[in-house]
Order: structure tokens, then sequence, then C-alpha cells
């Protein structure tokens, strides 16, 4: 693999690390005060789980790039300022209720599923074998978040007026998750990685018909958001700052220590 090839991997693992780090991060806000004690534990899990996957790709980029694995992810995680991650915008916005949330958890476990589909026949191995395993991990987020938007969505007129409210302001910042870089081209040259368009109109095909069946209004057109309204991985919104400082402050105290 070529450096210029290389880094371009490395990216756009660390551009899913930072996702799924991020999105865990969030989803443990609930911890203790989610609607049902069942949901407590379900819910807590699953924000495991995104961690759990962010630390599969942050190892996997320090495996690229030569690096002992512990100690690249500790810095990726922890040493880096707001403005180097490159997570979606989507994933750092705060919790809100509970319909944003599991809409939110939705939208981007619909996505993640095509994509690990794709990733799985990728032909850098290490990617496939570790999309393989992520995947039968998200099959049950899918059905878990799946089963929540179908309640909140045909429930009664104040569940489903949040549920709309919440897929009107995502629907903002979903399309990130499809916008490809410069460096994507290479990869799928190489067969490492799919198109991201073709992520977007696969997506699209699932998530639309199933919002309709929810008794959502999904947004018209196969994009969400105009072409100028397109926002880069390196732009973020003041609710990482927030994020990262409770996230990052112990590791800061003391940065020679061993987690």
């Amino acid at each position: 693999m070529n450096p210029e090839l290389k880094q371009a991997l490395v990216d756009y693992l660390l551009a899913m690390a930072d996702d799924e780090l991020i999105l865990g991060h969030r989803n443990s806000e609930w911890c203790g005060h989610a609607p049902i004690l069942e949901e407590d534990i379900a819910f807590a899990n699953i924000a495991l789980d995104e961690i759990g996957h962010a630390i599969v790709w942050y190892e996997l980029a320090a495996d690229v790039l030569g690096e002992e694995r512990d100690t690249y992810a500790n810095r990726m995680v922890y040493f880096r300022d707001a403005p180097d991650y490159r997570n979606a915008q989507m994933v750092e916005l705060p919790k809100g209720d509970w319909a944003f949330t599991m809409l939110r958890q939705y939208l981007f476990d619909q996505f993640e599923m095509v994509r690990l589909e794709k990733l799985t026949q990728s032909s850098y191995t290490p990617l496939a074998e570790a999309a393989a395993k992520i995947c039968t991990e998200e099959i049950y987020h899918l059905r878990h978040t799946q089963a929540w938007v179908r309640r909140l969505g045909l429930g009664t007129e104040e569940s489903n007026r949040r549920m709309q409210t919440a897929l009107n302001e995502l629907m903002r910042y979903y399309e990130q998750l499809f916008s490809p870089s410069l460096a994507d081209t290479l990869l799928f040259e190489a067969n490492i990685v799919p198109f991201q368009t073709e992520l977007m109109v696969h997506t699209l095909e699932l998530i639309v018909p199933f919002l309709v069946e929810a008794n959502l209004i999904p947004p018209r057109g196969s994009n969400f958001v105009g072409p100028n309204d397109v926002i880069y991985r390196h732009e973020h919104t003041e609710h990482l700052n927030d994020l990262l400082s409770n996230l990052q402050q112990v590791a800061r105290l003391d940065p020679m220590a061993k987690w």
C-alpha cells in the first residue's frame, strides 16, 4: 500500500472511529435517565458497543500506521482537540429528548449497516474482517431502534410530534455522513471502501419507506440538504468542545498515566 493510499485509509478509519466514540458518549448520558429500567440497561449496552466499535477502528488505524494500538487509541481519544476530530456533527449534538436520541440512533444504525455490509467485501482483509464482526452486533442495534421509532411514531399525538420535530432537525445534518473526500476516491478505486454516493442511495431506499411506515414525513428527494449546505468533517459545533472537556478532563490531569 503506497503512502497516499495508507493515509487515506487512516483518515477513513478515524472518521468512523470518531463517529462511534462521540455517539457512544452521547448515548451514555442516558444512563440512569432512560424511560424504563429495561431500556436503561439496554441503551447503556448500546453506548458501550459503540465505544467498543470505535476502539476497533482506532486500533486498525494504528496497525496501518505501524503504531502501538493502546498508545495510539489513547492519544486519539484523550489528547486531540475538537478541530482534529473527524466525526459528523449529527453525533455531537446534545442528546435532546428520548425521541431525538432514538431517531438519531436509528438513522446512524441504518447507515452503518449498509456501510458495514459493503465493507465486508473490502479488498483490505483486516477491514473486511472487522466489519463482519461488528455487523453482527449492529443487527441488534438496528432492530432495537427500529422498534422505538415505530413505537413513538405510531404512538400518541405527542410522541409523533416529538419524532417529527427530531426528524426535521436531524435531516439537516444527515448527509454529512455520506459526503466523500478526495481521498475516498483512492480507496474506492482500490476496492477498499464503497463510494459514499452509493451508500447514500442504498440507505435512503431503506429509511424513507420505514419513516413513512412510522407515520413520519421524510425529507423530499434523494438528499437531505442542498449542495451548498454540505458540512465538512473538520467543522464542528460548540457542543463537541463541551463533550470533550468532560471526556478528556481526567486523562489530561496526568498525561503520562497508563489507562
